[in-house]
């Protein structure tokens, strides 16, 4: 076959054998090509018309289907084409398509190898890969300057974040030493700085909280007075019960590949999610900031209820915890300004954070707040580390959702920083392997009385900023913290809670920045901008876990509806182009004449197929049901009209047979006449069969023509299957089902553009 390939539409008609059709009565089909060294888009013209019409004139003009010469005529560029027409069977034949390979076994026996061996250990041991290589004149004065930066931020924060944990502050230390080790041997993210995180925190929080609340351990007699010591006792059992769940849910998914996982919480989910979270963060601190003494509440309302007893007290907050939080909170702010402004001039950025705990302890012990103010302040920090012990098993039940809440948000942020890291400075971070560095770092560390750890994003900001290059800058810092733990705990006796809460809540201000993606996604993309609320009012309304389950069945059936109410169009041709587009948004593009060419923007698919059908409908502008409801009843009409007359020359058969006698001549006339009546009998309603009717295997069918019915505007619809990305049975029967109705009312259907 001969066909004609352009690069550039400037003509109006196109000549074929010596006929010329207008360019709109002719589809093309693009196909990319090269010859000759020009790369170019291949245009096989396809002649829309009825079938007698197309056969007269390939008759008239004595074409021959194997030459077929296309002429458009002068352009700037063409060439020929020379190929033959191929079918599906041919063209595998043709390129000799491979068959699809058998699947494999679902478990192997691994090679015996000291290469796979050592390959297998270095993959779940990452450590043995990079340390041996490590250049330590290049790396080590970096990693050691970033090491002391992140663990003089850490000590504060790991104090702090107990707090959001309901904890006593020591064990924000252990939860800043252990996981970070353990990660410094599992983990292949180089620059972030696992350990405590607010977010994590606030989740354990409203566990421990949920679980061992004040009012179950108040003192026998006194209604007011709760024994500290065996609440603080049982939710550090909670806590690393919780530890332990999340763990082993991080390191099963790990093992089962199922790093993916995080790909189903998109941007919008997360980032509503962890301001939702901050939003939390700062509720539990209030508390702190004014002195007060409140309630634990547990569930969904529980942070309303939070607020408004706060507010209720207000009268009863403590002025001394108000302006050291107020004065904590404004130098905190200024020496942070003051890094962003000077952050390049500076060798280091200086430890805000470090210097208000030094300074308030110092001012605290001086002045006496806790005596003379009513202060409260940390207390006692024990020194030392304390022996492995195990969790109470009998806390699964309870926190086991919260548990699987717990893994995934963790490793939402840790990935998610840990890939801009790794694209940033040249490096593949393992989804898999990081869910087994966390699970790990959060299992060993459950029997150290550790709570939930993740990634923190100040702290990996400084990691990355004050020259850290590996995870010896990790360990550095909880060798750090180690030194704090043993000898330097005790120090920090009469540090007021105020301070840590200051810290914590100006620590936010990064959080509550994402208050302007709703600004953002506005512009951008409502449907993103709709999973961000949902996601932000679910999590502070619902809690962090339902809100969590909420948000992610709201993105996913986001997805759902996008795809089952997509946008549909009827395209036509652009002028003096071979591009096709929506005709109700492009005005000059105009319809093919004779020809519906109907796309949609999603896949075909058992969500969408009915929508499709209906829209299809819509956008041609034609009931085909109703069509096909007429013109089945006028068949049904017309048979009953062609069996009443077979009954009817039935009984003046057998009447002519009683009165004639058998004579060898009448019998003859009798079938001449019988013969004469069928064929007067087959013009019903003024419509001769041979004429009017389309003849097949199966006798005849009426045309719409003859049966009196109007008849299409168009005589071929092409149905746009770019989209589709997969096929379902309910797809292919939605297609058979368009070919059926489409056919009964004389139109031919194609299909274009379908790669599946």
């Amino acid at each position: 076959m001969t066909v004609w390939t352009r690069t550039q539409s400037s003509t109006q008609s196109v000549s074929i054998g010596g006929f010329s059709f207008p360019s709109s009565s002719v589809i093309c089909s693009v196909l990319d090509s090269q010859r000759d060294g020009f790369l170019g888009k291949t245009y096989i013209f396809l002649i829309i018309g009825r079938p007698r019409d197309t056969q007269a004139l390939l008759a008239s003009q004595d074409l021959s289907m194997e030459k077929l010469e296309v002429e458009p005529g002068p352009l700037p560029c063409d060439y020929r084409v020379d190929r033959r027409v191929l079918n599906e069977q041919e063209l595998e034949e043709t390129g000799q398509r491979s068959q699809s390979p058998k699947p494999s076994r679902w478990f192997t026996l691994p090679r015996c190898s000291t290469a796979v061996a050592w390959a297998t250990l270095c993959r779940f041991l990452p450590i043995l890969s990079w340390l041996p290589k490590y250049p330590a004149r290049e790396f080590l004065l970096g990693d050691l300057l970033s090491g002391l930066s992140v663990g003089i931020v850490q000590l504060p924060q790991g104090l702090a974040y107990a707090l959001l944990a309901g904890l006593p502050p020591v064990f924000g230390l252990y939860s800043s030493f252990y996981p970070v080790f353990v990660y410094f041997l599992f983990g292949t993210s180089r620059h972030i700085s696992v350990g405590t995180f607010a977010v994590i925190s606030v989740m354990v929080g409203s566990v421990s909280e949920a679980l061992a609340p004040n009012d179950a351990f108040l003192v026998p007699g006194n209604d007011t007075e709760v024994n500290e010591i065996a609440r603080d006792a049982t939710r550090v059992k909670v806590a690393s019960a919780l530890s332990f769940l999340v763990g082993v849910f991080q390191v099963g998914m790990g093992l089962l590949q199922f790093g993916f996982v995080v790909t189903y919480l998109s941007e919008p989910l997360v980032r509503g999610y962890t301001t939702a979270a901050s939003v939390q963060v700062l509720v539990s601190q209030l508390k702190h900031v004014f002195g007060l003494s409140v309630k634990d509440y547990s569930g969904p309302l529980s942070q309303i209820y939070i607020v408004l007893e706060i507010i209720w007290k207000l009268p009863e907050s403590n002025v001394g915890t108000v302006v050291t939080a107020l004065i904590a909170s404004t130098l905190l702010l200024a020496m942070k300004i003051i890094n962003q402004k000077l952050g390049r001039k500076l060798p280091v950025p200086m430890p805000s954070e470090l210097i208000m705990l030094i300074g308030a302890t110092a001012i605290s012990y001086g002045v006496g707040l806790k005596e003379k103010f009513k202060v409260d302040i940390v207390g006692n920090i024990p020194a030392g580390l304390e022996p492995p012990q195990l969790f109470d098993y009998h806390f699964f039940g309870k926190i086991v959702g919260n548990a699987f809440a717990i893994s995934v948000v963790g490793f939402a942020i840790a990935i998610s920083l840990g890939k801009i890291f790794g694209m940033k400075h040249g490096y593949e971070v393992d989804n898999n392997q990081e869910l087994i560095a966390l699970g790990l770092s959060n299992f060993f560390g459950s029997f150290f009385q550790c709570f939930p750890i993740s990634c923190s994003m100040s702290r990996s900001l400084v990691q990355e900023g004050s020259g850290g290059n590996t995870q010896i800058a990790g360990a550095i810092s909880s060798l750090l913290i180690l030194i704090v733990i043993i000898k330097l705990g005790e120090l920090f006796y009469h540090l007021p809670k105020a301070i840590l809460a200051s810290i914590i809540i100006v620590n936010l201000k990064g959080m509550f920045v994402q208050f302007s993606d709703i600004c953002y996604l506005w512009k951008a993309n409502r449907v993103d901008l709709l999973i961000w609320l949902v996601t932000f009012v679910a999590t502070v309304l619902l809690n962090l876990d339902i809100g969590l389950a909420v948000a992610i069945v709201f993105s996913l059936l986001s997805v759902v509806f996008r795809t089952q109410l997509p946008h549909y169009s009827i395209l036509g041709q652009v002028p003096d182009t071979d591009i096709y587009r929506d005709v109700t948004q492009y005005k000059e593009a105009r319809e093919v004449p004779g020809v519906k060419i109907f796309s949609s923007s999603a896949t075909l698919y058992f969500a969408n197929a009915e929508f499709y059908r209906q829209a299809l409908k819509e956008k041609i502008g034609l009931d085909v049901d109703h069509l096909i409801a007429k013109k089945k009843k006028l068949i049904k009409k017309q048979r009953l009209k062609t069996k009443k007359l077979q009954k009817k020359e039935n009984r003046q058969k057998k009447a002519a047979a009683r009165k004639v006698p058998l004579d060898s001549s009448e019998p003859n006339s009798m079938n001449v006449k019988i013969e004469e009546m069928d064929i007067e009998n087959a013009q019903v309603g003024g419509v001769d069969r041979p004429d009017n009717a389309v003849v097949n295997d199966k006798g005849f069918t009426l045309t719409l023509e003859a049966l009196g019915l109007p008849q299409p505007h168009f005589h071929n619809l092409i149905l746009d299957l770019g989209t589709l990305n997969f096929v379902d049975t309910v797809c292919i029967k939605t297609l058979k089902n368009i070919f059926r109705d489409f056919q009964e009312i004389e139109v031919n259907v194609y299909l274009a553009g379908c790669h599946v």
